[in-house]
């Protein structure tokens, strides 16, 4: 247990290092906002980051890849907006939807292993780091019945990002 738990955490420093230069110091001694502008470029390049990083965590805790689902995604892509409208992070859509909901409405086969979700003005790579470091996210990153995932998010244009991964099998 000891040994998994000193490499997912090697492994995240690796990623955090990969996530770029962090924040400067301001003139009150306090870290200055910096905003993650999510380009065109990074759009098409965020999904396979975020499942490289997942599929290394995932290696060193001993259980099998995923696979980038499209499908998850559009169901991922729909929650990320949506919460962002709502205006919370939360699992429920505006019309009382569920994850399960959102995976059978895009006409996805498996079934649900988990999602998660985060409200941030964070990399992918710093919100993977922060879902794996709490134990209820970590689960369901980590779950070893999951074969497949779906990754979105929503950017507001003063830089908040609404992440929703989706893992099924």
């Amino acid at each position: 247990m000891r040994r998994r738990n000193f490499v997912i955490a090697l492994s995240l420093a690796g990623l955090a290092a990969c996530a770029g230069p962090r924040a400067s110091i301001g003139p009150d001694g306090l870290p200055e906002q910096q905003i993650y502008r999510i380009s065109e470029q990074d759009s098409q390049e965020i999904p396979f980051r975020a499942l490289d990083g997942l599929n290394t965590l995932r290696q060193a805790a001993g259980v099998r890849a995923l696979v980038l689902d499209a499908q998850l995604t559009a169901a991922a892509a729909t929650h990320s907006r949506d919460m962002a409208i709502q205006n919370r992070p939360w699992h429920f859509g505006s019309d009382g939807s569920s994850p399960i909901d959102r995976i059978q409405r895009v006409g996805y086969q498996g079934n649900l292993v988990g999602e998660t979700i985060s409200e941030t003005f964070e990399t992918e790579t710093e919100t993977l780091a922060a879902w794996v470091q709490l134990p209820q996210t970590r689960e369901v990153l980590l779950d070893p019945t999951a074969t497949r995932m779906g990754i979105s998010w929503f950017q507001e244009p003063g830089g908040k990002i609404w992440w929703t991964l989706v893992l099924g099998n």
